[in-house]
């Protein structure tokens, strides 16, 4: 079973370049982990202050190992000193994955695969 993380952290707007610099090496690391299938914070191009986090993982044990190992517990402590202000960041458990475009190119909203 996948699952995704996704959400929003939002900081200090002039901590920013220290937030993801600092971050940087930690996504490189966590990356390397087993079961890390993507995992990508990112600056909000709209909204001054706010990080996008992004993570997909093979299954919840990927995940429980992830949380008990040093990339994440640093990005805690490294994300955690830049002025949190709000956080809003949830787990998803995936049902059902297909591709968005079928067979003719043309983008689709329902689970066309599973008819």
């Amino acid at each position: 079973m996948k699952i995704i993380i996704s959400g929003v952290v939002d900081i200090d707007v002039a901590q920013m370049d220290k937030a993801m610099a600092g971050a940087e090496p930690l996504i490189v690391g966590a990356l390397t982990q087993e079961g890390c299938m993507d995992y990508d914070w990112c600056p909000d191009p709209v909204n001054p202050g706010r990080i996008r986090v992004f993570e997909r993982w093979e299954s919840e044990e990927s995940l429980a190992n992830h949380f008990n190992n040093h990339w994440y517990t640093d990005m805690r402590t490294h994300i955690g000193q830049c002025g949190i202000t709000n956080a809003d960041v949830l787990k998803y458990r995936i049902g059902a994955a297909e591709p968005v475009y079928d067979e003719t190119g043309t983008p689709r909203a329902d689970f066309f695969t599973e008819k």
